[in-house]
């Protein structure tokens, strides 16, 4: 079992949290769980993203809601961390008031197994912004513990004022966060597979869907395709044989530009043993954990990268892929492997 990832989902009041986290649940077959309201009583918040307001529970579809009782967000992830229930990911959506920086810092140092950081969405209002969040000379210090900041309501800003709000937003996030992905949304929707990992749906079970179950309290009729947000890309590239840890983690450490996350595994051999790793980047946030248990080392597409991200310039990319995973004969350099290993110990 592969540690869950667990994403922040931050906002100003009124910013467009919930309306977000409901565009990206609609994930086909996708097993999400979600924490609502990190900290405190019972938010009626949470009777808008799947109606489910007491225990944990699955729903037809795939999504596992879970509001932390007195024993804080630590027992709230750890039922959710349960190998059972099979998660892709976890959501935290934080209270308005929240600030990101500590909820970062609260899910990174978490102590509960089997979980890892996923990431800081935090959710702005275009329209408002700069009235309510972002109002003195330096940058709230949010913008640092963001790694994607959506910039939402954009419809709310003139047609011809849009592409310079959100340039304004993002020059303000780049004076201390050069790392974090900036998007526009309308809406909330924002494509989830830059969150965790999405499924193409497949014939319906009988069963309601997630979909169909799903409150829909902003009453949204999405495009006639239902594509209605913003599409992220992808690129994908394997290789046979071991690689050069070094060269893994140069990618993983200065991703190309516009890459948000990359995943994948990696074949590795060193003195007489040869060992797969799984590797996952979001943002500047690496992890490195060792491969399931019957992972073949070194055989015929052992190795696997995936880079998702906006604005890709795919070529390049592919590129900068290729060359990380390109087979090396004999044993790694120690070099290589003393990088990989600070951050296998850093993911633990």
């Amino acid at each position: 079992m592969q540690a869950v990832p667990v994403i922040a989902l931050t906002g100003y009041l009124g910013a467009g949290k919930t309306t977000l986290l409901n565009h990206v649940l609609r994930s086909p077959l996708a097993r999400i769980g979600v924490v609502i309201n990190d900290f405190g009583e019972l938010n009626v918040d949470a009777a808008l993203v799947t109606g489910q307001v007491d225990e944990p529970a699955s729903i037809a579809g795939g999504c596992i809601c879970c509001l932390p009782d007195d024993g804080g967000l630590d027992v709230a992830l750890a039922r959710l961390a349960d190998p059972k229930l099979r998660l892709d990911a976890i959501i935290v959506e934080a209270s308005g008031l929240a600030d990101p920086v500590a909820i970062s810092r609260i899910i990174r140092f978490s102590g509960v197994d089997n979980v890892r950081p996923g990431g800081v969405v935090d959710v702005l209002d275009a329209a408002t912004h700069f009235d309510t969040v972002d109002r003195d000379p330096t940058p709230p210090a949010r913008y640092g513990a963001a790694t994607l900041v959506v910039v939402n309501k954009l419809d709310q800003v003139a047609d011809g004022d849009r592409t310079a709000a959100l340039q304004r937003i993002e020059n303000r996030v780049r004076e201390c966060n050069p790392h974090a992905q900036v998007v526009g949304a309308t809406a909330g929707r924002i494509d989830p597979a830059l969150l965790y990992d999405v499924t193409v749906a497949g014939e319906e079970t009988g069963q309601l869907t997630f979909r169909e179950l799903l409150v829909d309290t902003e009453n949204l009729t999405p495009h006639a395709d239902d594509h209605d947000h913003v599409h992220a890309d992808s690129v994908t590239v394997v290789g046979d044989g071991c690689v050069d840890p070094g060269a893994v983690i140069d990618v993983l450490e200065h991703p190309p530009a516009g890459v948000y996350r990359i995943k994948g595994t990696v074949a590795v051999r060193y003195r007489s043993t040869t060992r797969v790793y799984v590797v996952n980047v979001v943002g500047p946030s690496v992890h490195i954990a060792a491969a399931p248990r019957g992972t073949a080392p070194g055989g015929t597409n052992a190795n696997c990268l995936v880079a998702i991200g906006m604005g890709l310039d795919t070529d390049n990319v592919r590129d900068r892929l290729k060359s990380a995973l390109a087979p090396v004969t004999g044993v790694a350099s120690a070099q290589g492997v003393r990088r990989l290993q600070r951050y296998r110990r850093l993911s633990i």
